[in-house]
């Protein structure tokens, strides 16, 4: 039997979807996924729960979704958990790679295997080669690997999985708040609200345009003010365990990608899964932008 312990988000859902059977639907107190709990619990009861998934007849489990992590209360900690106190603050001092890694861990040990959300759904990794009818020019090759570059960089600090690109500069990192949070920032930067009249519409845009790259790109005023031509570039940490926090991205993230002005996305092919594909295609399509899933190095 499988248990889903469903973060937040849209992953969860699509796994159940895929499933010849329904899966025990499992989620940690403090988030509530697009689904119905079957099982609830708390991190201090970590122990009493795969207790419980033993007791159920779980033999595998899959963790999907987001989820932060959480802040323990020692005094709630019941006696089941006690013995797993030490590996479970190591987990909390540990970034998100490192304390999914612990968890994963304790699991297995417990008894458990731990499966990828792609191992359930391996359609949700498209094949590698651009996906659109827009290809990439030789400039968007040369942005991606600078975001490779600056992806490496931010999954060794544990700080994110996604980047934007235009002309071999970084404008915008990924944070906890995630990629559609990045670029609905960046949208935001980039496009403030229209004014009554259009002549100042357009030299007010030119002057917060202007001020908005000179800070985002300290100081570097040859490029030019304009988010055109830039790439969404998302890829999974290095070393990471792609049994969990795989990165996703889906219609939400294609439209945000075309709100923020971007000529394209670029994800690490076999690294990114893509929710609902074809409604992907279609919003690129419509604006002329493609999505390329890249090999890891390609030049």
């Amino acid at each position: 039997m499988l248990a889903l312990i469903a973060g937040i988000g849209d992953l969860p859902p699509a796994l159940v979807a895929r499933l010849p059977e329904p899966p025990l639907v499992c989620a940690m107190d403090g988030f509530e996924p697009a689904l119905t709990p079957d099982v609830r619990f708390r991190i201090e009861h970590l122990g009493s729960f795969l207790n419980d998934l033993h007791a159920r007849g779980v033999t595998r489990i899959c963790m999907a979704g987001a989820v932060r992590r959480p802040v323990i209360d020692p005094a709630a900690i019941d006696t089941a958990t006690m013995p797993l106190v030490p590996k479970i603050q190591a987990a909390i001092a540990k970034g998100d790679d490192g304390a999914l890694r612990v968890i994963i861990a304790v699991m297995e040990e417990a008894g458990f295997a731990v499966i990828a959300a792609h191992e359930i759904a391996p359609d949700l990794l498209p094949p590698t080669g651009v996906l659109t009818r827009a290809k990439p020019e030789d400039w968007h090759k040369a942005d991606a690997a600078e975001g490779e570059a600056c992806v490496v960089a931010m999954g060794k600090a544990d700080s994110g999985q996604a980047c934007i690109v235009r002309v071999g500069c970084v404008l915008a990192k990924e944070d906890a708040e995630g990629t559609d949070a990045m670029l609905a920032r960046f949208f935001e930067a980039y496009d403030p609200p229209m004014a009554d009249n259009p002549l100042e519409y357009i030299m007010d845009w030119g002057v917060s345009a202007v001020k908005t790259v000179k800070d985002l790109l300290s100081g570097l005023e040859e490029i030019p003010a304009t988010a055109d031509d830039g790439i969404l570039f998302k890829a999974p940490k290095p070393q990471q365990d792609r049994r969990a926090d795989l990165p996703l991205i889906g219609p939400a993230t294609a439209m945000r990608a075309a709100e923020a002005g971007l000529s394209g996305i670029v994800i690490e092919a076999g690294g990114v899964m893509v929710l609902e594909m074809e409604a992907v295609r279609q919003i690129l399509d419509a604006q002329g932008m493609f999505l390329w899933a890249r090999p890891r190095g390609d030049a």
